[in-house]
């Protein structure tokens, strides 16, 4: 297998590799890896190895099996071209990591280009910054470690002061009402947290919820009084009080200009309804119960099946059909250029990161870094994405969205068998029509009439077509209608 590889440690350690699994090791294993990609590029000490996986009770032969625990490491390692990553050093060992190898590395680098961004005054693009780092987080961090207790507070941290940084800026942005479903979630994870606390109060009032951010007030009340014996601080205190009296200095301030295409951009990229199309009910069920609206769904459905059998046409038909389901709007991509070629993933979460209003300058040089900003900026939204033509399975995996709410359809020669068994897609093979439907798409070619008048033409066509519906389409065109007195439509060619 090819294609870019992650050490991810936000959430369960392990090792991806074009989006797919590759290790994920014992508790030990994952223990040291951890550690040392915390503390990348810098010298981690043995002892320090010995605490995450131990804690505080080390067995006699734990130096002896820490070196165990670094030889599986680079055996792992060496699978995906990594061999020589971790290195001897005294007193204990370091590994040698960019950001695009690492995910805690590329969160750090996301956040500290978002605080100089911010610092400039460049807000929209200091908050997109952080909505891609915080993309990268996916669970508890650590959570069978128990030797790294220390280590997944340190996590925790970072993404919670992540969260209340771009919620600060949501609210300079003038942006409160699409936070307080996010901040909400923080206070119930952390009801300890002030900041989190006056942030979402701010957000509730400003969206027109002022006695919601009295009752969130009086419940930090509670819960600080309970649990540590304190009243709020004095900026709680004093915002409840600025409430109470509607201060006019709770005002939101006038948006920023460059908010507001990203509010407004809701992408519609379908190409022209194929027109007519008959045939496929088995297909469009499919699609209806691969793609329904239910937490239980895959999601993902893949069209696949030879050249010109109508995959696209199919796509395209069901992606018209059941548009209103996708408010957030429609994605769509062709992924062959016009000799064939595949078109590079790269370009593809470009022009998808354009459509979704992303500034340019926002928008990361690397693959990883454009696949995680489009997650995270479609992490709310309820989207469908068509992927036409897809050349193999690396190249859709960074097209795939992280959320529940999307849907996916992709069409290909290919069966895309590693999106199958490894993301959980679903797969419909095409094959030819019908008789049945191969007739029912000529009688909307060339009028019911033209088939009564001409029935051997008309099997002819059928027969020589083979259920191939471009085939069907071409013979349409070259029949000779002129003694029909239903005026044949001129359809236009539809790509399969």
């Amino acid at each position: 297998m090819t294609g870019p590889v992650q050490i991810q440690i936000m959430g369960p350690v392990r090792v991806v590799q074009a989006e797919r699994e590759i290790w994920t090791g014992g508790a030990r294993e994952q223990a040291v890896l951890a550690s040392l990609v915390l503390d990348a590029n810098r010298v981690v000490s043995v002892d320090r190895l010995i605490g995450a996986i131990w804690g505080g009770e080390p067995p006699a032969s734990a130096r002896s099996q820490v070196a165990i625990c670094v030889s599986r490491l680079r055996r792992a390692l060496s699978v995906v071209g990594l061999d020589k990553a971790i290195d001897t050093a005294s007193p204990g060992y370091l590994i040698r990591l960019d950001e695009q190898t690492a995910d805690w590395l590329r969160f750090g680098s996301l956040t500290a280009r978002a605080a100089a961004k911010a610092a400039a005054g460049d807000r929209l693009v200091a908050v997109t910054l952080l909505r891609e780092a915080l993309g990268l987080w996916r669970g508890v961090p650590f959570e069978n470690l128990p030797g790294m207790r220390a280590e997944a507070h340190r996590l925790q941290e970072a993404r919670l002061d992540a969260v209340e940084t771009c919620a600060d800026l949501e609210l300079q942005l003038g942006r409160h009402d699409r936070i307080v479903t996010e901040l909400s979630a923080v206070v119930a994870e952390q009801p300890l947290r002030e900041r989190a606390r006056a942030q979402l109060m701010l957000a509730q009032y400003r969206s027109g919820r002022r006695a919601e951010a009295l009752r969130t007030y009086q419940e930090a009340r509670r819960v600080l009084v309970e649990q540590v014996g304190l009243e709020p601080g004095p900026e709680l205190r004093e915002l409840h009080e600025r409430i109470l009296r509607d201060s006019p200095a709770l005002s939101p301030a006038t948006s920023s200009p460059a908010a507001e295409p990203m509010r407004a951009t809701v992408p519609s990229q379908l190409p022209r309804q194929p027109m007519p199309f008959a045939g496929r009910r088995r297909e469009l069920r499919a699609l209806d119960d691969a793609l329904a609206d239910r937490p239980d769904v895959p999601g993902t459905m893949v069209l696949s099946g030879p050249e010109e059998v109508g995959k696209t046409a199919l796509a395209l038909h069901w992606a018209h059909q059941r548009r209103e389901r996708f408010p957030s709007g429609q994605l769509f991509a062709t992924l062959r250029d016009a000799r064939g070629r595949p078109v590079s993933t790269s370009v593809v979460l470009d022009r998808f990161l354009h459509a979704l209003g992303v500034p340019p300058q926002a928008v990361p040089d690397d693959v990883d870094g454009k696949a995680a900003l489009y997650r995270s900026t479609i992490a709310r939204k309820r989207l469908l994405v068509v992927l036409d033509d897809a050349a193999d399975a690396a190249q859709v995996l960074p097209l795939l969205p992280g959320c529940a709410d999307c849907r996916v359809v992709i069409t290909s020669r290919d069966p895309l068998h590693d999106l199958v068994v490894r993301q959980g897609a679903r797969r419909c093979v095409l094959g030819p029509l019908p008789p049945g439907e191969s007739r029912e798409l000529l009688t909307l070619l060339l009028g019911e009439d033209w088939l009564h008048r001409r029935p051997r033409e008309a099997l002819r066509i059928t027969q020589r077509a083979g259920g191939n519906p471009l085939s069907l389409r071409r013979a349409a065109a070259g029949a000779d209608t002129s003694t029909s007195p239903v005026c044949r439509a001129q359809w236009p060619t539809v790509p399969a």
